[in-house]
């Protein structure tokens, strides 16, 4: 027999115009907007189809509109009998598996995410900063290279780890 898994996005997935096309043509999306719309009170089919690259890239928007982009699709999947067996997501796409899952009910997962975006927003740290993607490297190479590059820039660290199986010192 087989399986059906769902994997969400994390934030960075977010662009103007997502989901424009499905909201368009299925009432069960434009539904979903409304209802975490009026569950936030903010108009989130509005942030998705209608701000700017700058308003949408705001992490306290694009978590919500991410969400609520996901959980639009979702549910024009549920009305077409297509359901999950599993659901998994990508940092931010965890809470969408967990509304999926039935773990946590729509309003405190929208919350939640709402909090979360507002905090995250609020608390990076002022200046000019980036985040870098590494892949395929030793993590001691990364926190060695990070180290001696403090040194010289500021504060550099690894903020996350994403590993695979041949990660020996994770398995």
């Amino acid at each position: 027999m087989n399986k059906t898994a769902f994997l969400f996005p994390g934030q960075g997935s977010q662009t103007v115009g997502m989901c424009k096309d499905i909201y368009d043509e299925y009432a069960a999306a434009r539904e979903m907007y409304e209802t975490a719309g009026s569950i936030l009170n903010v108009d989130a089919a509005g942030l998705c189809f209608n701000s700017s690259d700058e308003e949408l890239n705001r992490t306290d928007n694009a978590q919500i509109a991410i969400l609520v982009t996901s959980l639009a699709i979702l549910e024009v999947l549920k009305d077409n009998e297509i359901h999950a067996d599993v659901a998994a997501g990508l940092s931010l796409g965890e809470y969408t598996a967990l509304i999926c899952s039935g773990m946590i009910g729509l309003e405190e997962g929208l919350k939640l995410v709402q909090k979360r975006g507002k905090y995250m927003q609020e608390l990076k740290p002022a200046g000019n900063w980036k985040m870098a993607a590494v892949l395929e490297a030793d993590s001691s190479i990364v926190e060695e290279t990070c180290r001696e590059v403090s040194k010289n820039i500021g504060f550099v660290v690894p903020a996350n780890y994403n590993y695979n199986r041949s990660d020996s010192n994770i398995w």
